[in-house]
């Protein structure tokens, strides 16, 4: 199956929720009476880092075309309050932020819509980032979390968890329901963005390297986060 198809039948299970497509520039929700997730990763990244005045760091990562690394400026922001922390890069047509998510925050969200405990404290027992996608390249990029690789210092993996990998053990239990997810696959035109949860499968405070993959026009690129970190699983604060 390709991208697009993939991003296709997304849309499809998407549209029969109430929510419009990914490749749109304005991301809505029409599910009554439910927190969409532009309002759960916006709200969080406006309460968590941005009302405060954070702490920030730069870090080098490497990023460029066919597999060869450029260096590019990571930022981390740090809220001092929470601890949380979020990491914004940008470049080669691609810019994306992923933020820390409390465990007791996924439990929360999940629990709010219905899950019930074994499922919602599987995803939260994942490490957990809210996810801000961007293509800023004007051209058309192409994506697949299966390309993904969360490398620890030790050179263990841990798999990025797709949201149709979820959908799927889902449904199984009866659970119609994955929107908050952030999509595993998608062919995003000039000025496309999207955003949801990223799930990885390590324990919580573990460091590690997110390798990225993306094409744009067709022509492979790879980025480099270095030393991010999971979430820790402690109870949130108000």
């Amino acid at each position: 199956m390709t991208v697009s198809s993939i991003r296709d039948e997304e849309n499809k299970s998407a549209t029969a929720s109430g929510v419009f497509s990914p490749s749109r520039s304005e991301v809505c929700f029409s599910l009554r009476n439910q927190i969409s997730i532009p309002q759960i990763v916006t709200t969080m990244i406006n309460t968590h880092m941005k009302r405060i005045t954070p702490t920030l760091l730069s870090l080098l990562i490497g990023m460029g075309s066919g597999g060869a690394y450029a260096k590019t400026q990571v930022t981390v922001e740090k809220n001092p309050k929470s601890g949380m922390l979020s990491w914004t890069a940008t470049d080669d047509g691609l810019s994306i932020q992923l933020v820390q998510l409390l465990p007791d925050f996924v439990r929360a969200v999940y629990s709010k819509h219905g899950l019930p405990a074994k499922l919602y404290n599987e995803i939260a027992g994942y490490c957990d980032f809210g996810t801000i996608f961007r293509n800023t390249s004007g051209k058309t990029l192409d994506y697949d979390v299966r390309d993904w690789r969360a490398v620890t210092s030790a050179g263990a993996l841990g798999k990025i968890k797709s949201k149709s990998e979820w959908a799927e053990e889902w449904r199984k239990a009866g659970i119609h329901f994955s929107w908050t997810l952030f999509p595993g696959a998608g062919t995003f035109y000039a000025g496309d963005w999207q955003q949801g949860f990223t799930t990885i499968k390590l324990p919580h405070g573990t460091r590690f390297d997110l390798i990225l993959k993306w094409k744009i026009d067709g022509v492979m690129h790879t980025g480099r986060i270095h030393n991010m970190q999971c979430a820790s699983d402690v109870t949130s604060t108000p």
